[in-house]
């Protein structure tokens, strides 16, 4: 097949011309090679070679930590494949790997996915490496689990909800319940719920916006809108029944 020729062929050149470690990790003093060295030193071979790699993403998981000053890091941690594809005779062969990173705000799943990329490359093509070669060139300084929890304490991330990227998917699950519901009997006993309870204050805590609106998107319909919508356009539980048996059988005899 002509893909493991053509991994062969990158393998013989990068043998030749390697990557540096131009990079520095400016807190733990070490050389690595960052993402944007790969590339550039991938793309001409890659092109010349007819080679494509075509990246997905399997699985994302997030947790919010603490940094030693109290501020919230975000963790995520994706499994990726790497179809490495020979543009002459469509041949494959897939490479599956990891990716960690650490961020304050909204790039964690971007360096992880660089991550990903970057030691999928390092052993397919034998790129020689010394040392340990972190994902990013900065190095987060995580707060113990016991400090941890008491700073999500003071800021109020308490229960099982807490943390925004954790919330985020909590309303967007709600969100979907709510408009899972077929009649009034299913939204009130989803209202009155105690988990739902519990959701609500955390939502209306931390992140009002899902309820209000405020600071969302223009075409985003606030839960409590939404809430309102449903209360008036909802069938009663009889009627909803009413409508299944009128419904033509469409499996009867005849």
């Amino acid at each position: 097949m002509e893909v493991y020729k053509a991994i062969a062929a990158v393998q013989g050149e990068l043998a030749k011309s390697g990557i540096s470690k131009d990079s520095e990790n400016t807190f733990d003093r070490y050389k690595f090679r960052g993402i944007d060295a790969v590339y550039n030193a991938l793309a001409p071979l890659l092109a010349k070679h007819g080679l494509c790699v075509m990246p997905r993403i399997i699985e994302r998981d997030c947790q919010e930590r603490t940094s030693r000053k109290g501020e919230p890091m975000f963790y995520v941690t994706v499994t990726a494949e790497f179809d490495f594809v020979a543009a002459e005779d469509g041949s494959k062969h897939t490479v599956r790997t990891y990716g960690e990173a650490m961020d304050r705000s909204d790039k964690a799943t971007n360096k992880a996915m660089s991550a990903a990329y970057k030691y999928a490359a390092f052993m397919t093509f034998a790129i020689p490496t010394e040392g340990d070669n972190d994902a990013d060139a900065s190095t987060p300084e995580v707060a113990p689990a016991a400090n941890e929890q008491a700073a999500r304490e003071r800021e109020g991330y308490q229960g099982p909800k807490g943390g925004k990227m954790r919330l985020k998917s909590q309303a967007d699950a709600f969100y979907r319940d709510l408009l899972g519901c077929g009649d009034q009997d299913e939204l009130t006993a989803l209202l009155t719920s105690p988990a739902t309870q519990e959701l609500k204050e955390q939502i209306a805590r931390d992140w009002p916006g899902y309820l209000t609106g405020v600071g969302m998107p223009g075409d985003f319909e606030p839960i409590n809108a939404l809430v309102r919508r449903l209360k008036i356009e909802l069938p009663s539980a009889e009627q909803a029944m009413q409508a299944n048996d009128d419904a033509p059988n469409y499996m009867a005899a005849g």
